[in-house]
Protein backbone atom coordinates (compact mmCIF):
# COMPACT_ATOMS: atom_id res chain seq x y z
CA UNK A 1 0.00 0.00 0.00
CA UNK A 2 0.83 3.90 -0.73
CA UNK A 3 0.51 6.44 2.25
CA UNK A 4 1.46 10.02 2.10
CA UNK A 5 3.60 11.29 4.90
CA UNK A 6 3.21 15.12 5.97
CA UNK A 7 5.68 16.36 7.62
CA UNK A 8 6.22 19.54 9.53
CA UNK A 9 8.45 22.03 11.84
CA UNK A 10 11.20 20.73 13.29
CA UNK A 11 10.80 17.27 11.00
CA UNK A 12 10.05 19.35 7.65
CA UNK A 13 13.58 20.82 8.37
CA UNK A 14 15.72 17.76 9.41
CA UNK A 15 13.92 15.55 6.32
CA UNK A 16 14.41 18.39 3.75
CA UNK A 17 11.01 17.74 2.74
CA UNK A 18 7.03 18.65 3.65
CA UNK A 19 5.77 15.29 2.32
CA UNK A 20 6.52 12.53 0.91
CA UNK A 21 5.08 8.90 -0.14
CA UNK A 22 6.19 5.13 1.64
CA UNK A 23 5.37 2.15 0.31
CA UNK A 24 4.34 -0.08 2.77
CA UNK A 25 3.10 -3.94 2.91
CA UNK A 26 -0.24 -4.58 4.03
CA UNK A 27 -1.36 -4.74 6.76
CA UNK A 28 0.57 -1.74 8.01
CA UNK A 29 -0.19 0.51 11.20
CA UNK A 30 0.58 4.43 11.64
CA UNK A 31 3.63 2.92 13.95
CA UNK A 32 4.85 0.93 10.95
CA UNK A 33 4.19 4.22 8.79
CA UNK A 34 6.94 5.75 10.87
CA UNK A 35 9.80 2.92 11.30
CA UNK A 36 9.89 3.81 7.40
CA UNK A 37 10.16 7.12 7.60
CA UNK A 38 13.02 7.17 10.29
CA UNK A 39 14.81 4.02 8.29
CA UNK A 40 14.54 6.26 5.32
CA UNK A 41 15.24 9.87 7.45
CA UNK A 42 16.93 7.83 10.61
CA UNK A 43 18.01 12.34 11.93
CA UNK A 44 13.89 11.74 13.26
CA UNK A 45 14.68 9.16 15.28
CA UNK A 46 15.24 11.23 18.30
CA UNK A 47 12.00 12.44 18.49
CA UNK A 48 9.59 9.41 18.41
CA UNK A 49 9.08 9.16 21.86
CA UNK A 50 7.38 12.18 21.56
CA UNK A 51 5.90 11.93 18.08
CA UNK A 52 1.68 12.51 17.96
CA UNK A 53 0.01 11.12 14.82
CA UNK A 54 -2.80 12.40 12.77
CA UNK A 55 -5.00 9.84 9.88
CA UNK A 56 -6.73 11.65 7.53
CA UNK A 57 -7.37 15.16 9.44
CA UNK A 58 -7.71 13.49 12.94
CA UNK A 59 -5.67 12.51 15.68
CA UNK A 60 -5.23 8.69 15.60
CA UNK A 61 -3.40 6.08 17.87
CA UNK A 62 0.29 4.39 16.25
CA UNK A 63 -1.73 1.24 16.60
CA UNK A 64 -4.19 2.81 13.76
CA UNK A 65 -4.42 0.31 10.79
CA UNK A 66 -3.54 2.01 7.79
CA UNK A 67 -5.62 1.70 4.22
CA UNK A 68 -4.18 2.45 0.54
CA UNK A 69 -4.36 6.09 -0.09
CA UNK A 70 -4.52 7.05 3.57
CA UNK A 71 -2.58 10.33 4.94
CA UNK A 72 -0.35 10.55 8.18
CA UNK A 73 0.84 13.46 9.79
CA UNK A 74 3.58 13.15 11.94
CA UNK A 75 2.60 15.61 14.99
CA UNK A 76 6.26 17.12 16.27
CA UNK A 77 5.72 18.74 19.34
CA UNK A 78 3.43 21.69 19.89
CA UNK A 79 3.85 25.06 21.44
CA UNK A 80 0.07 26.39 20.57
CA UNK A 81 -13.09 27.33 11.43
CA UNK A 82 -14.96 29.64 10.85
CA UNK A 83 -17.30 31.83 13.02
CA UNK A 84 -20.71 29.52 13.29
CA UNK A 85 -23.34 32.42 13.68
CA UNK A 86 -22.33 34.72 16.63
CA UNK A 87 -21.75 31.38 19.04
CA UNK A 88 -17.96 30.36 18.09
CA UNK A 89 -15.34 32.57 15.90
CA UNK A 90 -12.35 29.61 15.39
CA UNK A 91 -9.88 31.12 12.88
CA UNK A 92 -6.23 30.92 11.91
CA UNK A 93 -4.89 34.39 10.55
CA UNK A 94 -1.71 34.51 8.60
CA UNK A 95 -2.32 38.59 9.05
CA UNK A 96 -1.11 40.40 11.85
CA UNK A 97 -4.14 40.39 14.47
CA UNK A 98 -5.26 44.26 15.38
CA UNK A 99 -4.30 45.81 18.29
CA UNK A 100 -8.27 45.85 19.41
CA UNK A 101 -8.54 42.15 18.40
CA UNK A 102 -10.26 41.26 21.45
CA UNK A 103 -12.76 44.11 21.40
CA UNK A 104 -13.37 43.48 17.71
CA UNK A 105 -14.35 39.62 18.41
CA UNK A 106 -16.20 41.12 21.55
CA UNK A 107 -18.34 43.23 19.24
CA UNK A 108 -19.01 39.75 17.66
CA UNK A 109 -19.90 37.72 20.02
CA UNK A 110 -21.34 39.52 23.00
CA UNK A 111 -25.49 39.29 23.29
CA UNK A 112 -27.04 41.94 25.73
CA UNK A 113 -27.64 38.37 27.95
CA UNK A 114 -24.13 38.59 28.89
CA UNK A 115 -22.93 40.24 31.20
CA UNK A 116 -19.19 39.36 30.90
CA UNK A 117 -16.15 39.30 28.88
CA UNK A 118 -13.48 38.10 29.43
CA UNK A 119 -10.21 38.05 26.76
CA UNK A 120 -6.72 36.87 26.82
CA UNK A 121 -3.97 37.95 24.45
CA UNK A 122 -0.70 36.50 23.68
CA UNK A 123 1.90 38.44 23.09
CA UNK A 124 5.10 37.53 21.58
CA UNK A 125 8.14 38.28 23.94
CA UNK A 126 12.12 38.50 23.59
CA UNK A 127 13.66 35.73 26.69
CA UNK A 128 13.74 32.50 25.19
CA UNK A 129 11.23 29.47 25.79
CA UNK A 130 11.23 25.32 26.42
CA UNK A 131 12.57 24.20 23.43
CA UNK A 132 11.17 20.99 21.80
CA UNK A 133 12.38 17.74 22.63
CA UNK A 134 15.85 17.47 20.09
CA UNK A 135 16.23 21.01 20.13
CA UNK A 136 18.47 21.57 23.20
CA UNK A 137 21.82 22.14 21.76
CA UNK A 138 20.58 24.45 19.16
CA UNK A 139 18.70 26.42 22.14
CA UNK A 140 21.85 26.18 24.41
CA UNK A 141 24.08 27.61 21.21
CA UNK A 142 21.74 30.49 21.39
CA UNK A 143 21.62 31.39 25.46
CA UNK A 144 21.53 34.65 26.68
CA UNK A 145 20.54 36.15 23.07
CA UNK A 146 17.17 37.88 22.64
CA UNK A 147 14.75 36.57 20.57
CA UNK A 148 14.54 38.56 17.69
CA UNK A 149 10.53 37.20 16.09
CA UNK A 150 8.33 33.95 16.31
CA UNK A 151 6.97 31.80 13.86
CA UNK A 152 3.65 29.94 13.75
CA UNK A 153 2.97 26.87 11.30
CA UNK A 154 -0.01 25.03 11.58
CA UNK A 155 -1.59 21.77 10.27
CA UNK A 156 -4.91 23.93 9.79
CA UNK A 157 -7.82 21.21 9.28
CA UNK A 158 -6.98 19.36 12.47
CA UNK A 159 -5.96 22.73 14.57
CA UNK A 160 -9.44 23.84 13.64
CA UNK A 161 -11.20 20.83 14.64
CA UNK A 162 -8.96 20.96 17.62
CA UNK A 163 -10.56 24.59 18.44
CA UNK A 164 -14.08 23.25 17.99
CA UNK A 165 -13.20 20.17 20.19
CA UNK A 166 -12.21 22.75 22.96
CA UNK A 167 -15.37 24.70 22.18
CA UNK A 168 -17.35 22.00 22.80
CA UNK A 169 -15.87 21.34 25.99
CA UNK A 170 -16.51 24.96 27.04
CA UNK A 171 -19.99 24.56 26.17
CA UNK A 172 -20.09 21.60 28.54
CA UNK A 173 -18.00 22.17 31.23
CA UNK A 174 -18.83 25.53 32.28
CA UNK A 175 -21.77 26.43 29.94
CA UNK A 176 -19.95 29.02 27.59
CA UNK A 177 -21.04 28.75 24.43
CA UNK A 178 -20.01 32.44 23.21
CA UNK A 179 -15.81 31.42 22.58
CA UNK A 180 -13.49 33.11 20.05
CA UNK A 181 -10.15 31.37 19.42
CA UNK A 182 -8.26 32.79 16.86
CA UNK A 183 -4.36 32.33 16.39
CA UNK A 184 -1.54 33.75 14.21
CA UNK A 185 0.83 31.78 11.14
CA UNK A 186 3.25 32.93 9.95
CA UNK A 187 6.21 35.36 11.16
CA UNK A 188 5.29 37.39 14.28
CA UNK A 189 7.37 40.32 15.54
CA UNK A 190 8.50 40.61 19.09
CA UNK A 191 5.72 42.42 20.71
CA UNK A 192 2.38 41.53 18.61
CA UNK A 193 -0.28 39.15 19.41
CA UNK A 194 -0.04 35.60 18.07
CA UNK A 195 -3.51 34.08 19.91
CA UNK A 196 -6.37 35.84 21.10
CA UNK A 197 -9.08 34.01 23.67
CA UNK A 198 -12.28 35.78 24.18
CA UNK A 199 -15.46 33.99 25.98
CA UNK A 200 -18.63 35.59 26.72
CA UNK A 201 -21.20 34.88 29.29
CA UNK A 202 -24.12 35.80 32.03
CA UNK A 203 -21.49 35.69 34.46
CA UNK A 204 -17.91 36.39 35.39
CA UNK A 205 -17.08 32.99 36.88
CA UNK A 206 -18.38 31.34 33.78
CA UNK A 207 -16.30 33.94 31.13
CA UNK A 208 -12.48 33.48 33.39
CA UNK A 209 -13.03 29.76 33.48
CA UNK A 210 -13.38 28.98 29.86
CA UNK A 211 -10.91 31.68 28.61
CA UNK A 212 -8.76 29.95 31.21
CA UNK A 213 -9.50 26.21 29.48
CA UNK A 214 -9.71 27.38 26.16
CA UNK A 215 -5.85 28.91 26.05
CA UNK A 216 -4.42 25.95 28.25
CA UNK A 217 -6.13 23.48 25.87
CA UNK A 218 -5.12 25.61 22.81
CA UNK A 219 -1.63 25.47 23.27
CA UNK A 220 -1.42 21.70 24.80
CA UNK A 221 -3.29 20.30 21.76
CA UNK A 222 -3.74 21.93 18.61
CA UNK A 223 -0.94 21.10 16.09
CA UNK A 224 0.36 24.77 15.70
CA UNK A 225 4.04 24.85 16.33
CA UNK A 226 6.24 27.54 17.27
CA UNK A 227 10.06 28.42 16.06
CA UNK A 228 11.85 31.04 17.84
CA UNK A 229 14.11 33.03 15.68
CA UNK A 230 17.37 34.66 16.37
CA UNK A 231 19.98 36.78 14.64
CA UNK A 232 22.08 34.06 12.98
CA UNK A 233 19.12 30.79 13.15
CA UNK A 234 15.80 29.64 15.34
CA UNK A 235 14.69 27.25 17.69
CA UNK A 236 11.33 24.98 17.95
CA UNK A 237 9.65 25.16 21.07
CA UNK A 238 6.86 22.87 22.27
CA UNK A 239 5.91 19.60 24.08
CA UNK A 240 4.29 16.59 22.81
CA UNK A 241 1.09 17.00 21.65
CA UNK A 242 -2.26 16.05 23.88
CA UNK A 243 -4.90 14.44 21.78
CA UNK A 244 -7.83 14.48 23.74
CA UNK A 245 -8.52 16.89 27.17
CA UNK A 246 -6.30 16.54 30.12
CA UNK A 247 -6.72 13.36 32.24
CA UNK A 248 -9.27 14.17 35.35
CA UNK A 249 -9.81 17.63 34.10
Amino acid sequence: MRVRVRLFALQRELAGTRELTLELPAPATIADAWAALVAAHPVLAPGGTSVRFARNGAYAPATDALLDGDEVAMIPPVSGGSENGRLRILELRAEALAPDILGELAVRLATPDDGAVVGFLGITRGSPGTPAPGQEAEAARHAGRSVEALEYEALEPLALRVFAEIADEVAARFGVRRLAIVHRTGEVPLGEASVAIVACSAHRAAAFEAASYAIDETKARAPIWKAERFEDGHVWMGAPARDGPRPGS
